[in-house]
């Protein structure tokens, strides 16, 4: 398995948020913690504990090469349904100016694991064309393992942003972003909503999904893209939307399941403009995914547009 697949040994943090109670596990304590980088942990007692926060945790891009933040399964960070949880953009000048190549440096390099990021909303945040609800990335490299994501938003229109949980633009050298272990939504009240992409939204970026869940995600727009006269766009990816040109998505050993677009791909949305775009789903379950305008013949649930038709193994699209 890559290594990018794998937790992160956190055994030696850098930092520790919080002194052994929920009290002093903190908004403020995250947001520093998360700007200073290196290995974070929690220390916030001996039950689980819901960090709300008062202001989006933002990466600076020259703390550090890597930052791992591990809630050691105990921990949720919360955005209140007000703003987004975490915030990373190496062409963000306000985070620190890195390298003289913003969208192709390989660092900062992010893992969450073992959290839960709740209700984040970033609804009317429209930088970088939007999106990401509980995580944005540009730049860089992120990778989730063993989290959860419930209840994110983002705007409810627009043709081509999205992303309720995450959205990426860019990553280093164009290696694949990794989810592995994760869920998103998981039960009816429990998934994204967005325009596009309940779970997942990107351009132009690779993903693997590992032993994953998505269920009950919407896509909410209306219009697709470009958007149909008349309407406001969006609407695509119930669960997962990807555009650009060449990138490729691999889906294994997951279940996407009772996610809804209203216009395209219930399940999972790629478009690759240039037909240069791969995608494999493998030992995967994809069921009960309704695209309520459109989708490919053959591919329940899912809208393609690449090389090729997506190659399915050992999986089944209902």
């Amino acid at each position: 398995m890559q290594a990018a697949a794998r937790a992160t040994d956190t055994s030696h943090p850098t930092r520790v948020i919080g002194k052994g109670t929920a009290a002093s596990c903190t908004s403020q304590a995250v947001v520093a913690a998360v700007a200073a980088g290196g290995v974070i942990t929690f220390s916030c007692g001996p039950g689980p504990v819901t960090i709300t926060m008062a202001a989006t945790a933002k990466i600076r891009n020259a703390s550090g090469a890597r930052i791992v933040l591990d809630g050691g399964g105990k921990v949720t960070l919360s955005g209140g349904g007000k703003r987004r949880i975490l915030y990373m953009n190496t062409c963000d000048r306000a985070q620190g100016w890195a390298t003289s190549h913003c969208n192709d440096q390989d660092h900062p390099r992010l893992t969450v694991q073992n959290l839960t990021f709740a209700d984040g909303d970033a609804t009317g945040q429209r930088v970088e064309g939007g999106g990401g609800g509980a995580i944005f990335v540009r730049g860089g490299r992120i990778n989730v393992v063993n989290s959860r994501f419930v209840r994110n938003r983002c705007d409810a229109t627009g043709p081509d942003l999205g992303g309720a949980a995450i959205r990426v633009l860019d990553q280093s050298h164009d290696l694949p972003v990794y989810i592995v272990n994760s869920t998103f939504g998981g039960a009816a009240g429990l998934g994204g909503v967005c325009a596009n992409g309940g779970a997942l939204s990107s351009i132009g970026v690779s993903w693997v999904v590992l032993n994953s869940v998505m269920s009950y995600n919407r896509a909410i727009g209306r219009g697709a893209n470009p958007a149909r006269g008349g309407t406001p766009g969006g609407g695509s990816g119930g669960a997962i939307y990807t555009d650009g040109n060449r990138f490729t998505v691999r889906i294994a050993g997951s279940i996407i399941e009772n996610n809804h677009a209203n216009e395209g791909g219930g399940a999972v949305f790629f478009v690759s403009n240039d037909l240069t775009g791969t995608m494999g789903i493998e030992g995967s379950t994809l069921r009960h995914n309704p695209s309520a305008g459109f989708e490919t013949h053959g591919f329940r649930g899912v809208f393609f547009r690449g090389a090729r038709n997506p190659t399915v193994t050992s999986s089944t699209l209902t």
